[in-house]
């Protein structure tokens, strides 16, 4: 059982920050050399694609929310049964 909502957006933001510590504590040890405008469009491309996995887990969401909403309201209204009949 999940204790919480998965949260695809945070993993790959997440991904993204350990990916660049990793490039820079590489580039301070002297095993790769790479210059800083390297590090830039990495930070930035993982931030777009965090915010595009956000947005992409929140319309399924959604939509899967309002599918069982609309399943869960296949019966008559309430002030059509038994004495909440309007007269």
């Amino acid at each position: 059982m999940l204790r919480h909502e998965f949260r695809p957006g945070r993993a790959v933001a997440g991904l993204t920050m350990l990916a660049l510590a990793g490039g820079y504590a590489a580039d301070a040890a002297g095993a790769w050399e790479v210059t800083w405008a390297f590090f830039l469009p990495v930070f930035l491309g993982g931030l777009w694609l965090a915010a595009t996995a956000t947005w992409t887990a929140y319309m399924l969401r959604r939509r899967r929310d309002a599918r069982k909403a609309s399943t869960e309201n296949m019966e008559a209204p309430a002030s059509t049964k038994g004495s909440h009949a309007i007269r």
